[in-house]
């Protein structure tokens, strides 16, 4: 078994734990959330989320991972032995298992659009609605693009924490701020941009109902990454003096700005060429998207096409920081649980997730009639057994651990960094507080929601 190794700076643990949480759903599924829910009404919401549950839910698994200094599962071993928290600790791992699986087939659309973007092919899509579907439903092209993004992940993962995983980070979380900048400029400039930017920051307070809150509250909850394993277990390679409250609103601050920048991107560029509301989740950045730039080709080229590439290398790399994060927490566990090497331990992950995420690629296409699993087909399955039940479930399971049973010493002990920073008492008792009584209500109302129930 390798040894043990932290982060080297805290430059590496704010941008590894930044990029577990930016992902693709800042990138399609905030802006479009944001302009159902009212605009800036849903924005002022959803920081008010971020704070009162996001936040206190990164420190609470910050504070798990750092003080054991173990994977997941083995975390919660240490913690609360031969007790039922430790379910919470395999849960973790088994969602992150099952996010990976299909995550991966996503991310392998973004480099094959990315592929079409850099050859002036997407200029030339007349239905981009025909294409997305005939390539999501063909057999061996997709499966290749989610292989060659796997084998990317792979290749981080595989050289350990500090040469692979904050290396990394360093490297693609600079340049994804960085591209989001340029497009920023460009979308800025685009006719449209006026009505983009009244759609989005306009408040309009009719649609703040209390299913668009609930709304807020899981995209703040799943934006930032929680329950999945990945906060755990990036903190379990936390430096002793790294400061844990800081950490969690320096990461919370480059996720929720990587999400509006992603709204001021896309929608100006939308409202340049059609005045609708683009379709949420893959039809916005796989179907409407490509349509604005064909038209962005027809009319100006060279701009057409540096937009359409510097977008879709945004969104891999979104991809790619969020999939490394979700591969290190079960190949952590195979590391320290079983004993294996980290070169064995990845490999395995690696080789299971592209098994099984080969059944989720193919219900596009071969196996979209096969639904064996509740009437839902593989890729469907995974989608809700993870963001449906695992993760509202471990975010509740989470706070009412370190909430109820974790002592309180270890708490302050980890807030404070063993007395070395001072946090006033009330602090530390509002945080309490948020763990046991508002956070689980409040993921309750998530859970019921996403299982349809209200």
């Amino acid at each position: 078994m390798e040894k043990r190794t932290n982060f080297s700076s805290k430059l590496g643990i704010v941008l590894a734990s930044a990029g577990s949480a930016v992902g693709l759903g800042n990138v399609w599924r905030f802006p479009t959330e944001v302009g159902e829910g009212g605009g800036a009404a849903f924005i002022l919401v959803y920081i008010l989320c971020v704070v009162l549950l996001g936040l206190p839910l990164m420190v609470a698994e910050f504070i798990i991972g750092r003080h054991t200094h173990k994977n997941t599962a083995d975390a919660y071993r240490q913690l609360a032995p031969r007790s039922g928290w430790i379910a919470q600790g395999y849960i973790g791992v088994f969602t992150s298992w099952f996010i990976l699986c299909y995550y991966s087939v996503v991310a392998g659309w973004t480099l094959k659009y990315l592929v079409e973007a850099l050859s002036g092919g997407l200029g030339s899509i007349s239905d981009s609605a025909a294409y997305f579907k005939a390539f999501s439903g063909a057999t061996w092209e997709p499966l290749a693009y989610m292989a060659i993004v796997m084998l990317m992940c792979h290749l981080v993962i595989i050289r350990g924490v500090q040469a692979g995983i904050e290396r990394s980070s360093k490297l693609m979380m600079p340049l994804l701020l960085m591209i989001i900048a340029v497009l920023l400029v460009f979308s800025f400039s685009m006719p449209g941009s006026r009505e983009g930017l009244t759609f989005l920051l306009k408040p309009d307070l009719s649609k703040l109902t209390s299913s668009v809150i609930l709304s807020a509250m899981g995209q703040a909850f799943f934006s930032l990454s929680i329950a999945m394993g990945c906060l755990c277990t990036y903190a379990s390679y936390f430096t002793d003096d790294a400061r844990l409250v800081k950490t969690a609103g320096s990461v919370a601050l480059i996720d929720t700005v990587v999400a509006v920048m992603a709204g001021f991107i896309m929608f100006p560029a939308v409202f340049s060429v059609e005045a609708v509301t683009p379709d949420a989740g893959p039809g916005l950045v796989f179907i409407t998207l490509p349509h604005v730039f064909r038209i962005a080709f027809g009319s100006v080229p060279l701009v057409g096409w540096f937009f359409a590439v510097m977008f879709y290398l945004l969104l891999l790399l979104a991809a790619l920081t969020s999939m490394v994060s979700i591969h290190e927490p079960p190949t952590a566990f195979l590391i320290e649980h079983f004993r294996l090497s980290r070169p064995v331990a990845t490999t395995i992950v690696t080789a299971v997730c592209l098994a099984v995420g080969t059944l989720c690629c193919l219900s596009f296409g071969a196996l979209a009639d096969c639904r064996p699993l509740f009437g839902l087909t593989f890729f469907d399955f995974f989608d809700f057994v993870s963001a449906k039940i695992f993760l509202p479930l471990g975010g509740m399971i989470i706070s009412l651990f370190v909430g109820w049973r974790l002592d309180r010493k270890i708490i302050v002990g980890q807030l404070t960094n063993a007395g070395t920073i001072r946090i006033p008492a009330w602090a530390v008792s509002a945080f309490v507080f948020l763990l046991r009584w508002f956070i689980p209500l409040a993921m309750g109302g998530i859970f019921v929601k996403e299982l349809g129930i209200i």
